[in-house]
């Protein structure tokens, strides 16, 4: 019978300084190997293997303060002993499920390198969590943040080519980021997205996001290069590759520029992106498709939201709503 989360009780720490308490031992060791191989093997991107090293790192600082140093002396009870202590923490469901599918693949990793005998959370269901809704805009507020200001600079014409693509093909930020020069085609109309798994797609843009592209490319991106060479299509007034945050902090600001009061991402565009096309009558697989989900039930969330929408039009307009 599978162990079900539960409530603490028992022995506690915190985690604000677990990473910094960390010593080196076989489990260290044997981390840095599983680390490796999701690199080389897997292929995951950054984001997702430092995902993973962050949740094993804390949890193996949990383990040695119970003087655990080696793969073979982990056992069930230690990862609820951990569990526990997420929980007087008030770590949400979410982060819950997120560490358990990080230890369950590190654990199925040492078996494989015979390093362990037996899963020590193979009897641990994950935490139930909530699904929630992705916040959107509205049409309306998408066409605000994307029209064009008076003044034209070379860095506000490469962050409209950037806000635009992204409504126009709902990438995500870190695959905007790191799109090579050659990987937008304006005349086909289409961008060569390289995603999660490094699974390629190819993905359509509207002609709006083709001429803000073209305005970029002839009057904004030479002017911030400097004559120097990049790989990167979108580049900072330094003509390095534009990181993760700083594009967060260019749509916040565009979108106070266009008068929205919402908490505004690029994840917001990503979701608005779907949730329009489903919307406006798009299938669900081609979304999938564009949107590089591997499963189609991930997509699925989307449809919510536009139910979510019928359900306010029904009560506001319906005799009996």
């Amino acid at each position: 019978m599978p162990c079900r989360f539960f409530k603490p009780s028992g022995y506690f720490i915190s985690f604000a300084d677990a990473e910094s308490a960390l010593k080196t031992s076989a489990l260290t060791n044997s981390l840095d190997l599983f680390l490796q191989y999701l690199i080389v093997q897997r292929r995951l991107s950054a984001n997702t293997v430092n995902s993973y090293g962050s949740d094993l790192r804390f949890f193996i600082t949990f383990l040695q303060h119970q003087s655990v140093t080696s793969p073979k002396q982990i056992t069930s009870k230690h990862v609820r002993a951990f569990f526990q202590n997420c929980f007087k923490q008030n770590i949400s469901s979410r982060s819950n499920a997120r560490r358990l599918a990080a230890f369950r693949a590190f654990f199925n990793f040492l078996e494989k390198e015979n390093q362990l005998v037996g899963n020590p959370v193979a009897d641990i269901d994950p935490p139930k969590i909530g699904r929630r809704l992705p916040d959107t805009l509205s049409i309306t507020e998408v066409d605000s943040m994307l029209a064009l200001p008076e003044k034209i600079t070379p860095l506000i014409l490469r962050n409209y080519a950037m806000l635009h693509l992204l409504y126009a093909t709902g990438i995500r930020v870190s695959e905007l980021v790191n799109l090579p020069v050659n990987g937008c085609s304006i005349s086909s109309g289409h961008v060569r997205i390289l995603g999660k798994g490094n699974k390629e797609r190819m993905v359509p843009f509207n002609a709006a996001a083709g001429v803000q592209i073209q305005n970029y490319l002839e009057l904004g991106r030479p002017v911030l290069l400097k004559n120097r060479p990049s790989p990167y299509l979108f580049v900072s007034n330094r003509g390095k590759a534009i990181t993760r945050n700083r594009f967060w902090q260019i749509i916040r600001e565009l979108a106070i520029q266009g008068g929205i009061k919402k908490k505004v991402s690029p994840h917001t565009m990503r979701h608005s992106f779907a949730t329009h096309l489903l919307a406006g009558g798009a299938d669900l697989r081609s979304v999938q498709m564009m949107l590089g989900h591997a499963d189609i039930a991930t997509t699925q969330i989307y449809t919510h939201v536009d139910i979510s929408r019928l359900k306010d039009i029904y009560q506001r307009f319906h005799p009996r709503g």
